[in-house]
């Protein structure tokens, strides 16, 4: 049986007691290499480097060699690893998601040059910073929806957070289901069903109308079907030509979103000065500020850099948009630079 010359310096045991003999044969026996490499189905030429190998450095030279290459032309430098590394510790530590795509963003605002979103996923993973869960991941996220273009579907929900002296709030969120800019974020000590068109009404005003609006089925806020009626928001979307989406009872992935916007917003805020109890205090931590370019500055993580998704839209986008500050330009659809969402 002839044996490859990669198994032979491969196998730690068997092939190290191999290439002894080869090299004994030769030099303590005197047989020939041509002889010897027929007895044991390897070359002659690789005989003589094994031998060479054993008069430089004797035994411990015969062990087997890493195969990996002395340089690697394409390697991402060590600034760059480095300048990575220290922008997930300045995003965790203000609260910010700190994956591969929010460190690319914020290298690129920083005039670096980012490296793909994969390598600093294997850069962190390299140093201990990512631990892969595959096991977690739910088998109906492998169907992913999202919608076709800004302000085609927005989702809503309302989350909750603790105040300083214990209190409870009530956070209204809404992002875009394109782009994932987060649209507002509104606190309430209780949210009420009027609460919840004028927070919608707000946001509109800011960033246009949107052709549908998504929500759970929550309470008396959102949906009155379960009371075989219909709550405030049902109706004010039906006047302003709105579709009005509910997600299924007890199924949460159909706003998948807007939940993760919510783990987003938490880890945030934990990490601010505890929120006053008093509760347009705490709006300051939450509510947008008029301006669209501020209001992006107070956004967490991807939800901030939308404005990707806001540009070289297809000249089929609705007119609604124009509301947004898109506007057709020499046949495609572009983000106007006076409604910029991008981060300052």
């Amino acid at each position: 049986m002839r044996v490859r010359t990669g198994r032979i310096m491969g196998q730690a045991g068997r092939g190290r007691r191999i290439v002894t003999v080869v090299v004994l044969a030769v030099l303590l026996e005197g047989r020939s290499a041509r002889e010897v490499a027929a007895a044991h189905g390897i070359s002659k030429s690789w005989i003589y480097v094994l031998i060479e190998r054993y008069r430089a450095g004797g035994y411990e030279a015969l062990r087997a060699r890493s195969r990996r290459p002395r340089s690697c032309s394409h390697q991402t430098p060590p600034g760059t690893v480095q300048r990575i590394l220290e922008m997930r510790r300045e995003l965790a530590a203000q609260g910010h998601d700190c994956g591969p795509v929010t460190i690319s963003h914020h290298l690129e605002r920083a005039g670096l040059s980012a490296p793909s979103t994969g390598t600093i996923w294997r850069i962190l993973k390299r140093e201990g910073l990512i631990v892969a869960q595959p096991q977690k991941r739910p088998r109906s996220s492998l169907v992913r929806f999202q919608a076709d273009l800004p302000n085609e579907l927005w989702q809503t929900d309302i989350t909750h957070w603790q105040l300083a002296e214990g209190e409870h709030a009530e956070i209204l969120n809404v992002i875009d289901d394109h782009s994932r800019l987060f649209i507002c974020s509104h606190a309430y000590s209780y949210v009420k069903a009027r609460d919840v068109v004028e927070s919608f009404h707000r946001a509109a005003e800011l960033h246009g109308l949107p052709a549908a609006l998504l929500s759970d089925n929550g309470g008396a806020v959102f949906t009155g079907t379960a009371r075989h009626g219909k709550v405030q928001l049902q109706t004010e979307l039906e006047q302003l030509g709105i579709t009005a989406k509910n997600s299924r009872p007890y199924h949460p992935q159909t706003c998948g979103k807007i939940e993760r916007l919510h783990q987003t917003l938490k880890r945030y805020l934990d990490k601010q000065q505890p929120a006053a109890t008093h509760i347009p205090t705490h709006h300051t931590h939450l509510n947008c500020p008029p301006s669209p370019e501020t209001c992006v500055q107070h956004v967490p993580r991807h939800n901030r850099i939308a404005g990707a998704g806001l540009k070289h839209l297809p000249a089929t986008a609705p007119s609604a948009l124009k509301k947004s500050g898109i506007y057709l330009i020499e046949g495609v659809w572009t983000l106007d630079a006076g409604a910029s969402t991008e981060p300052a």
